[in-house]
């Protein structure tokens, strides 16, 4: 199978081992955090698999930090899923864009102003 990089500009070292440090410090500020657990499918980027519960979430969330993202995982799961459309809540468009490449055929809605709430609204109705 071929891959292909493609660079992301990014702030900073984010969801690599230069993150390392911030693990511990953030899995100890978690311990007073209880979360519900999710009521629609989440998936985590930390491995791209659904999560069952709250702490479970959690747990991915401190591990995401120093550890790459996997969209691609994720992008696979979503189809395993059957989803037909995708709305990017950040204002970057990364993912969008990625999914567009990735995901043939999957409508996709990058939520970058105000003016795209009609283009998300009319996704999901």
């Amino acid at each position: 199978a071929r891959a292909r990089l493609i660079p992301l500009s990014v702030a900073g070292a984010f969801h690599t081992v230069h993150m390392a440090a911030a693990v511990e410090s953030l899995r100890e500020a978690a311990t007073n955090v209880t979360p519900a657990d999710p009521k629609v499918t989440l998936l985590s980027n930390f491995d791209g698999r659904p999560v069952a519960s709250g702490a479970e979430f959690v747990e991915r969330l401190v591990q995401q930090v120093s550890s790459p993202v996997r969209w691609g995982a994720c992008m696979e799961t979503m189809a395993g899923l059957g989803i037909t459309g995708m709305i990017e809540l950040l204002p970057g468009g990364t993912l969008t864009g990625l999914a567009k490449r990735g995901m043939r055929g999957v409508r996709t809605v990058a939520l970058k102003t105000p003016d795209d709430l009609d283009r998300a609204r009319e996704l999901i109705a």
